[in-house]
């Protein structure tokens, strides 16, 4: 039943399969990272659906915008929430995620049983896209969440530690400390008029499912060492990685190369492969974790592997989702979570401009031709606002041409 006035949510409990069905269409066909995905979201449930209004939706992605993890994944699984319960935020993850992680496993596989026979020049081509990819990231989101010297300069000083102090405790000391600096120097303005969220979360619950969320970050780390094995380590690294990323799905790129590429779990040159293809497919960036699953030298790798990674890398938003609801309305109310939030948002960018030169650039950029490439296809992406498949494909094939010539 739709809602009559645009701001009021449809009766709670609606089939799951047509959440599921919903889903996976975007799914199938939303390209162009989170913020495009918003926009998909509010067409589909806010326009033609008529599922809320747009206040609703509004404070739905605000909130999802204040926790950490993939922002247009966690409105996905608000909406299958307040639509069908836990059973539809399920649904709502599956359909939304399952097309990009399916392709993204198949594309592992695909590269480490025929990689060697690819032309190297279309694996460097993968590599020099990440380049544009994450330069257009870390320029929208620095023109967005550093607009002011206090946070253009909490970002530049998060760049230079991150660079300096490479690995995932320096990430994380510079997001604790950037959250610190943010509730004492930036001032936010009040929250506006919005009307409640219409989830039924109750506060007990929720504090249940914000204490597992802490318990399992706490406690991973300790188990992944009494008890040595591959599958908790993975776990372990996906599931932390998925708790500490604000800022979007490209954030998420520093912190799992950390937890990956040092210890030998996947190269450094399937890793910028695999980030480059997942600009190529619809969905989140964080199925990314499903590649790198696939793409494991250890065990478990392949189908298995990426199955675990995803569901570890996505298991953080499903408890902050549901545990934050009851509390939002304190949150969005109180100017020292505002001010902690836009600090750390300004170190966000600080941390991804540090992965844009280690290890993206280093990596893809060798010589002349590499850096025109990576230039073309930054100013396809930002200027001639062309599909970022399209961009990726033409930049595997312009890798492949540059192999072969005499430069």
């Amino acid at each position: 039943m739709p809602a009559t006035d645009g701001h009021t949510l449809a009766p709670h409990r609606h089939p799951v399969w047509e959440v599921f069905l919903a889903f996976l269409r975007l799914g199938l066909t939303s390209f162009g990272g989170p913020v495009a995905h918003l926009g998909y979201f509010r067409q589909e449930f806010v326009v033609r659906r008529r599922w809320f209004g747009e206040r609703v939706y509004a404070d739905l992605v605000a909130l999802c915008q204040f926790l950490p993890g993939p922002a247009s994944s966690q409105v996905g699984m608000a909406i299958g929430l307040s639509r069908a319960g836990f059973a539809g935020m399920l649904a709502a993850w599956v359909g939304f995620t399952l097309p990009s992680a399916i392709a993204l496993i198949l594309f592992a596989l695909t590269l480490s049983a025929w990689g060697n026979v690819l032309p190297a020049g279309m694996l460097a081509g993968l590599k020099i896209v990440a380049v544009a990819v994450v330069a257009q990231a870390v320029w929208g989101m620095g023109r967005s969440l550093c607009p002011d010297r206090p946070r253009a300069t909490i970002a530049a000083v998060a760049a230079c530690v991150v660079v300096l102090v490479p690995g995932p405790l320096a990430q994380v000391a510079v997001m604790a400390a950037a959250a610190l600096l943010g509730r004492a120097l930036l001032k936010t303005a009040p929250a506006g008029e919005h009307e409640a969220l219409p989830i039924a979360v109750d506060r007990r619950l929720g504090a249940l499912m914000l204490s597992i969320f802490a318990a399992l970050l706490a406690l991973l780390p300790l188990a992944a060492q009494t008890w040595p094995g591959q599958a908790l380590a993975l776990i372990d690294a996906f599931y932390r990685a998925g708790s500490l990323v604000f800022g979007g799905g490209h954030v998420v790129l520093p912190l799992l190369q950390a937890a990956v590429v040092p210890n030998g779990w996947v190269d450094n040159d399937a890793f910028l492969a695999g980030y480059g293809a997942a600009q190529a497919v619809p969905g989140p960036l964080f199925t990314f974790a499903a590649f790198l699953g696939a793409a494991m030298r250890i065990e478990p790798s392949g189908w298995a592997g990426g199955a675990l990674c995803l569901v570890a890398v996505f298991l953080p938003s499903f408890l902050l989702v549901a545990g934050a609801l009851p509390f939002w309305e304190r949150l969005r109310r109180s100017p020292h979570a505002q001010g902690a939030l836009a600090g750390v948002n300004a170190a966000v960018v600080g941390v991804l401009l540090a992965a844009l030169y280690d290890p993206v650039w280093t990596s893809a950029i060798h010589r002349p031709a590499d850096f025109a490439l990576a230039l073309a296809a930054l100013v396809a992406l930002m200027f001639w606002k062309l599909p970022p498949w399209l961009v990726v494909v033409a930049c595997a094939l312009g890798g492949w041409g540059l192999s072969l010539l005499p430069l």
